[in-house]
C-alpha cells in the first residue's frame, strides 16, 4: 500500500521526465534504427512535427517544473495525444519503428500527464504554486 502513496503527491522527478520525454522527441526522428534513406517533404513536415511537439512538451514539463498549473497536464495530454496521431496524419505510418516509437513516446506523455493530473485534482491554487518547494 506504500507504493500507492508514492505515486499520490505530484513529485519533481515527474517534470524531469517530461523534459526528458520532451527530448526523446525532438530526437526520435534521428534514431539508428529508424528508415529514412529519402529526404522528402513528407519526411520534412515530419521532422517539423516532432520538432515541435517535443519542443511544446519540454517547455510544460519545465513550466510545470516552476510554476505548476492543471493547464499544463491537460496541454501534455493533449500533445502525447496528437504525438500517437501524427503518424496518420502526416503519412509516415509506414516507417514502423518510428510510428511504433511516437506511439510509446506519447503513450508515456499521456500516462504521465494524466498521473500529474490526477494527483493535483484537489489541490488548490495555493498548494499548486508551492510545487517547487
Amino acid at each position: 500500500m506504500s507504493g500507492f502513496r508514492f505515486f499520490s503527491k505530484h513529485r519533481t522527478w515527474e517534470d524531469w521526465l517530461g523534459m526528458l520525454l520532451g527530448v526523446l522527441i525532438v530526437v526520435s526522428p534521428w534514431f539508428p534504427f529508424s528508415n529514412h534513406d529519402v529526404m522528402d517533404a513528407e519526411r520534412s513536415t515530419m521532422i517539423l512535427n516532432t520538432f515541435v511537439v517535443g519542443m511544446l512538451i519540454f517547455g510544460l514539463a519545465q513550466l510545470e517544473y516552476v510554476a505548476l498549473q492543471r493547464w499544463e497536464e491537460v496541454g501534455e495530454i493533449a500533445l502525447g495525444l496528437w504525438l500517437i496521431a501524427s503518424p496518420f496524419i502526416f503519412g509516415y505510418s509506414g516507417d514502423e519503428t518510428l510510428r511504433i516509437w511516437h506511439a510509446a513516446l506519447g503513450g508515456v506523455v499521456v500516462l504521465l500527464g494524466a498521473l500529474q493530473l490526477w494527483q493535483d485534482w484537489r489541490l488548490s491554487d495555493q498548494e499548486l504554486a508551492n510545487h517547487p518547494q
